[in-house]
């Protein structure tokens, strides 16, 4: 099981985030994100499920799934023989550990503190790999690096 890309676009199809799992040309990273942005956000919110797929773009192999909450879409693009329910569940996580990390996230906290927002992935995904799906232990994680941080630690020399 693999996630191939995850894409976090605002309702213009701003990407405030994009992140690819696997090597695609900037230019190919770009219409793969016009595209599943176009594919997502023709979709009413209430009418249908979170799940998409576009075989043009990434083959048979594959899943679309995708969240929206207020001004950004969450959009993991995996392959099939990973959960559908369970990417959901990583969504949540995500950004239930952003929220916590910046008081109720928005937009501008992913474009000001961007180093952070892909430092917090790190902890979630990795390489494609799904490493934790614990948005406490994730939190937890985070809170002790920032304290590293502020402790100046110089690895006791």
């Amino acid at each position: 099981a693999m996630i191939k890309c995850i894409l976090v676009v605002n309702n213009q199809g701003k990407a405030r985030l994009v992140r690819f799992y696997y090597d695609v040309a900037a230019d190919r990273q770009k219409h793969i994100l016009q595209t599943v942005y176009r594919l997502v956000s023709t979709r009413a919110d209430e009418t249908c499920c979170c799940f998409a797929q576009a075989e043009q773009l990434f083959g048979e192999d594959h899943k679309i799934i995708y969240r929206h909450f207020a001004t950004l879409y969450f959009i993991f693009v995996a392959d099939s023989a990973e959960s559908e329910l369970g990417v959901l569940d990583l969504i949540q996580v995500f950004v239930q550990v952003l929220d916590s990390c910046f008081e109720n996230v928005c937009e501008l906290d992913l474009i000001y503190h961007f180093d952070r927002v892909n430092y917090i992935l790190d902890e979630i995904v990795m390489a494609g790999m799904v490493l934790e799906t614990n948005a406490d232990l994730v939190v937890q994680a985070i809170k002790e690096t920032k304290k590293l941080e502020s402790d100046g630690s110089s690895f006791g020399f």
